[in-house]
């Protein structure tokens, strides 16, 4: 796993969304992941500690990181 700089790629993605502390992205030239190497199509990038994300499939998220790891809390 390598880091990942969104403004190393800013010729790359277009920005759908800015709310200050978090941005949308949309990948517009196949980026792989810094994961799994896999291109994805979009980007949530959030400086928040924590974020709730809306129903999209009838569940909603929320997600926390901290010092030590990332959590992800399906409700």
């Amino acid at each position: 796993m390598t880091d990942f700089d969104v403004h190393d790629h800013r010729h790359e993605l277009k920005q759908l969304r800015d709310a200050g502390a978090t941005s949308l992205w949309e990948n517009r030239e196949d980026v792989p992941c810094p994961v799994c190497d896999g291109v994805f199509s979009r980007l949530f990038v959030s400086r928040q500690r924590g974020t709730t994300f809306p129903e999209n499939d009838g569940a909603r998220f929320c997600l926390l990181r901290d010092d030590d790891a990332v959590y992800l809390f399906r409700h």
